[in-house]
């Protein structure tokens, strides 16, 4: 004996409140509502069913208004709120206070709807015989408790349609005087409290039930949210907030997987130039703000077709979708970004940036073939184009089989065997009298012929055998030692990576120890990249070669970055200025230039060899300039130590 308040459809929630459908668990009085409106219309046929059936066994005995007219209005009103309960409506868009209102005003409506359907089954007892009685105390008892059941998801409003309805009937019969009929709505009501009783332990059964799965979902979400943060965490830097290397060769994988040539992509891997001295000097801490900033730049940058990435270090990887050349000029972009100076409290300071690029599919299939060659055009970047953006091509992958033609056939070379030295002396400019000779190793391959001496040392690094092809060329130059006249000096290069080798000095010194030579007449050869590292280590590592009598050079002066402090603070005994300086040797400026290092170099008391002579006028001025050593082509090009040691002799007789 209800109906529902309000026809219309309930309204749609807004944008920012929207939740799909079983995704997010209803509020109890939605749920309320929507299981309350599968019911409702069960208890509308019901009312319409009973109240034509009561109506029809008094049409003869009541008035006519009392037993068509008004039944006709209760019914209508019954078969208009069946419709109404009955038409579809966007579950998902059923709000909480829609549901509320709803509920609120079904419990008024079977309130109102109680006390018309009792009153007029009331008065329709006031004719007929026994059976017209008995059929109104029928049509109570069978309705209550058919409307009480339809209202299982609305107890209180169940609760009002009993005590109203049975209530008004008790008191009717009790008025009546009746023993019969009170004894009989007694019984209905004993039955009816009963049936209360059972309703209320169903809903509370089912509230329950919601509020262990709203207590579930509120747990799944929370496991999902924490999933999320985990996963995010766990995909993400920590120190700049951008995706971290597992989540760059995720989203790789995902695009290679894709496979849709229609949609090219590159990736690039770009790195920081001069990040390391600005870490050592201003500390680590200074370092990690430094990254904050330039990570906070490049995650501008991102968007949905350009994913950027912190591989490790000062390194960050890229993806993006497109052509090579819109990703070289994103590259470019970022590369000009990160340059922009960066204020540090009281400092500022900046750095560069240097990137290789490789595109799927022309340069590899693969994450790994695509990685390692934006890697190697980083590589190429830093070594050849330093600061700028470099596309990996076919030239690079020619140098590529070629370096790994090299890698491979170096890991199995027998050194002691393959590996030859040659000699280019160094000699009195006005005398043109041979003062000592630097050594310079050869390595002739049977797989692959002659290698270049840098290429050697370069493949060495590379594999990490930088320590063994030192120490086996070194041990060469200990038994080619012997043969060089007493009163000259052997000048052995050493590479960065030696220097920064404690484990390869202290080889070195063994082996010097071990050999019984002069150590005086040895000369360690030094670039300036050796000092750009560590320059403590640096330092300590020569002050060991220093201390077990050998000299100290420091080789291709002039172009790397040492400043006059640094010169003062190592202990270096010559300088050998680099090769590019004897061409300027044949214009003023230039020969100005060199004649200002000239004094640089006497004022410091080092002794100067002029690298590069490679014309007989070159080898006059820098005469002129007051140099007292020099070598190149033009005097001796490097040969085998017993050819250089034959040809000086035949010049001397």
């Amino acid at each position: 004996m209800t109906s529902m308040a309000d026809t219309a459809a309930p309204p749609a929630l807004a944008a920012d409140e929207s939740r799909h459908a079983g995704s997010v668990r209803r509020p109890l009085p939605v749920e309320q509502f929507l299981r309350l409106r599968k019911q409702l219309p069960p208890m509308y046929l019901i009312l319409t069913m009973n109240a034509a059936a009561l109506a029809y066994t008094h049409h003869a005995v009541a008035p006519r208004w009392l037993s068509l007219w008004l039944p006709l209005v209760l019914i209508i009103a019954s078969l208009v709120r069946l419709m109404q309960w009955l038409r579809p409506i966007d579950e998902s868009a059923v709000t909480l206070e829609f549901a509320k209102r709803t509920l609120r005003r079904t419990e008024i409506m079977g309130t109102l709807l109680s006390v018309l359907f009792v009153s007029w089954a009331l008065a329709l007892d006031q004719y007929g015989d026994g059976d017209q009685h008995g059929h109104v105390t029928v049509f109570v008892a069978i309705t209550v408790m058919g409307c009480i059941f339809c209202l299982t998801y609305l107890p209180r409003a169940a609760h009002l349609v009993c005590y109203i309805v049975l209530g008004v009937f008790l008191t009717y019969c009790l008025a009546r005087g009746t023993v019969t009929m009170a004894s009989m709505a007694l019984n209905i009501l004993m039955v009816g409290v009963v049936v209360l009783k059972v309703l209320r332990d169903s809903f509370g059964s089912f509230t329950a039930l919601e509020d262990s799965q709203a207590a579930l979902q509120h747990q799944q979400t929370q496991a999902q949210r924490l999933a999320e943060e985990n996963a995010r965490l766990a995909h993400s830097d920590p120190l700049t907030g951008l995706p971290n290397r597992r989540y760059f060769f995720a989203r790789l994988d995902a695009l290679l997987a894709r496979g849709d040539r229609r949609a090219p992509f590159t990736i690039g891997v770009i790195d920081l130039d001069r990040f390391k001295p600005i870490n050592d000097v201003h500390g680590h801490a200074q370092g990690d703000r430094l990254l904050q900033v330039i990570g906070a730049r490049l995650r501008d940058a991102s968007g949905p077709d350009t994913v950027i990435a912190r591989l490790g270090g000062d390194e960050f990887g890229l993806i993006i979708e497109g052509s090579i050349e819109a990703a070289e000029a994103t590259g470019v972009w970022l590369c000009q970004r990160v340059q922009e100076p960066v204020p540090l409290g009281d400092i500022v300071v900046s750095v560069g940036c240097s990137g290789g690029l490789a595109a799927w599919p022309e340069a590899g299939a693969s994450a790994h073939d695509l990685f390692d060659r934006a890697d190697f055009a980083l590589y190429h970047a830093k070594k050849a184009r330093r600061g700028g953006i470099v596309r990996f091509s076919c030239e690079l992958e020619r140098i590529i089989r070629s370096e790994q033609a090299l890698e491979a056939a170096l890991q199995s070379a027998d050194l002691k065997r393959e590996l030859a030295m040659v000699y280019q002396p160094i000699v009195r400019t006005r005398a043109m009298a041979m003062v000592g000779v630097e050594a310079l190793a050869r390595w002739e391959s049977p797989t692959i012929g002659a290698v270049p001496a840098e290429l050697l040392f370069a493949a060495a690094e590379r594999l990490g055998m930088a320590r063994t092809v030192t120490l086996a060329a070194f041990e060469r130059v200990l038994d080619d030692f012997a043969r060089l006249p007493a009163e000259q000096r052997l000048s052995f290069n050493l590479a960065p990576t030696d220097i920064a080798d404690p484990g390869t000095v202290a080889a070195l010194i063994e082996r010097i120890a071990h050999s019984g030579i002069d150590a005086q007449r040895l000369v360690f050869e030094i670039t300036e990249t050796s000092l750009i590292g560590d320059f403590a280590a640096a330092r300590a590592a020569l002050e060991q070669l220093r201390a077990c009598g050998a000299k100290i050079a420091l080789d291709d002066f002039g172009t790397g970055y040492s400043s006059l402090s640094t010169l003062h603070m190592l202990p270096i005994d010559i300088i050998k200025i680099d090769r590019s300086f004897a061409a300027r040797l044949d214009d003023g400026e230039g020969r100005r230039l060199v004649r200002a290092i000239f004094n640089l170099t006497r004022s410091l008391r080092l002794e100067c060899v002029f690298e590069g002579i490679e014309t007989e006028l070159q080898l006059m001025e820098a005469t002129l300039a007051g140099f007292h050593y020099a070598q190149g082509y033009f005097i001796e090009r490097p040969v085998a130590l017993d050819t250089l040691l034959e040809r000086r002799a035949a010049r001397a007789a």
